[in-house]
């Protein structure tokens, strides 16, 4: 069974990785999503220039029943040094995303100067949209600025360089964005991050579950998958066919991984079922992807990307 893909010059053996954010932060945490067998990449936690602890606990929270995940991180990292050491003492055989988060658009571009310069050939990913930095908006949804940034940043960056979105929900914004995109030589789209500034309580002390922002926090797990797929799909219809597409979100089963392939991802990551599992969770969604591409009689993903029908 082929589960593969490819993203300009860089080739996956497996379309499953980490989302930034998760299991990523150390280099033991990067070592640990490298070293399975059931991965194609892994991705960086998105950088700041400098080290950041992130938001005051509790800031992550597990929602009963299986419903996801709230959290509220505020982008702890180790700074953008120590992402770039990693990267370049630790050779691997499989690619590796490089994400940035900067605080202002000159940080980023300062950071994209930096990798521009730098000897790493792998991916690069620009966060245009963490919802859990208090006073800082997400980059995204503003799209002058998108346009700002990413004409900026092409009159002078030469490699991959792709952008992780926020979710869009109205179908304008879906055409705005992609009008934009289009614009510029992406190697990919990943889409969606959280959605952001949802409220959980709870039932017991009736008190929201998170400290930072008053409770508000960004929403994850299988909750958001009917939205991560409408922007797998509507993204996917709008892009030009070299931008490839990643999808995130909503992802516990194998048949969460098909639908995203479904609805035209290349690469499919893992965020919430990661931090909730471990490890493990790669291989047990990789069988059970192949389990469902079996019983339909596909060979390969060719087979299914992009092919959800319609009424």
């Amino acid at each position: 069974m082929q589960l593969t893909a490819n993203i300009q010059n860089h080739h996956f053996d497996h379309i499953l990785l980490n989302a930034a954010g998760v299991m990523c932060q150390t280099n033991e945490e990067l070592n640990t999503v490298l070293s399975s067998s059931y991965t194609g990449a892994v991705v960086t936690k998105s950088a700041t220039a400098n080290h950041r602890p992130g938001n005051p606990a509790p800031r992550y929270f597990e929602l009963p029943n299986h419903l996801g995940t709230i959290n509220s991180m505020g982008l702890p990292n180790e700074g953008f040094n120590y992402y770039l050491d990693y990267v370049s003492t630790n050779p691997s055989q499989k690619p590796i995303f490089f994400s940035i988060a900067g605080l202002s658009k000159q940080e980023n571009l300062d950071m994209l100067h930096q990798l521009q310069n730098s000897d790493f050939d792998g991916l690069i990913e620009l966060n245009l949209s963490c919802p859990n930095v208090p006073g800082k908006p997400q980059t995204a949804y503003d799209f002058e600025a998108t346009q700002q940034i990413l004409s900026e940043a092409f009159a002078f960056f030469k490699k991959p360089l792709g952008v992780k979105l926020p979710p869009y929900f109205d179908i304008v914004h879906f055409d705005m964005i992609a009008d934009i995109l289009n614009q510029f030589p992406l190697a990919f789209v990943n889409t969606i991050n959280s959605i952001g500034n949802g409220l959980v309580i709870d039932e017991d002390s009736d008190t929201v579950v998170i400290k930072p922002k008053g409770g508000f926090g960004g929403i994850g797990g299988t909750l958001v998958k009917a939205t991560a797929l409408a922007n797998v799909r509507a993204l996917r219809q709008r892009l030009n066919a070299d931008i490839k597409i990643i999808g995130t979100g909503g992802v516990t089963t194998g048949r969460d991984v098909y639908d995203h392939i479904l609805c035209g991802a290349d690469l499919v990551e893992v965020g919430s079922q990661l931090a909730i599992e471990g490890i493990t969770v790669f291989d047990r969604l990789e069988r059970e992807l192949t389990a469902i591409l079996e019983e339909k009689g596909y060979q390969s993903l060719e087979e299914v990307r992009g092919q959800l029908k319609v009424l």
